[in-house]
């Protein structure tokens, strides 16, 4: 194995299989019970009519709950704690991705499509592909510039232009 490769070895620290099994069935389970507390709320048992606006999410909800409880249950039970599901290496790398595109969705809640894609994609090159701010800021300006064109101009599709809008100026 060569020291760049990202591959598993028994003795590499990271997170265990049985913890993401347990956090991952307690995650679910929160969401379930969320989906079925608001279906109660909005009315999950059968009226004269029919079933009620909440009735199959409940249900759905329940099985989520039901499921998630199972996992959890095995998980739990299932001993040794030596499995590991990714190392921290792996993990690294994945949240090298996750990181900006959460940092991205958030960003276009405020300024739009354009702009948090011009960001992300300048910042995204520097960052992971460790290319200078001209070659970033170029390109990340020419794709939102020709993603701007296609939609708003040329198919006149306006896309999301975020709360703060700071296109605006442009008349779109």
């Amino acid at each position: 194995m060569q020291s760049d490769d990202v591959g598993s070895t028994p003795h590499e620290p990271g997170v265990s299989t049985r913890t993401v099994e347990l956090v991952t069935a307690l995650l679910l389970f929160a969401l379930g019970a969320l989906v079925a507390i608001s279906s109660w709320r909005l009315g999950a048992r059968w009226q004269d009519d029919g079933p009620g606006s909440g009735y199959f999410p409940f249900y759905i909800a329940l099985l989520i709950c039901a499921s998630s409880a199972v996992v959890a249950v095995r998980a739990f039970r299932s001993g040794a704690d030596d499995e590991v599901f990714v190392t921290l290496a792996q993990l690294r790398l994945v949240m090298t991705v996750l990181l900006p595109s959460l940092g991205f969705v958030l960003v276009t809640q405020f300024l739009g499509l354009y702009v948090g894609s011009f960001l992300f994609i300048a910042g995204f090159m520097v960052w992971v592909g460790h290319y200078g701010w001209v070659r970033s800021v170029g390109i990340g300006f020419a794709v939102a510039a020709l993603s701007f064109l296609m939609f708003e101009v040329w198919f006149k599709v306006p896309l999301f232009k975020g709360t703060l809008d700071p296109l605006s100026f442009l008349g779109y």
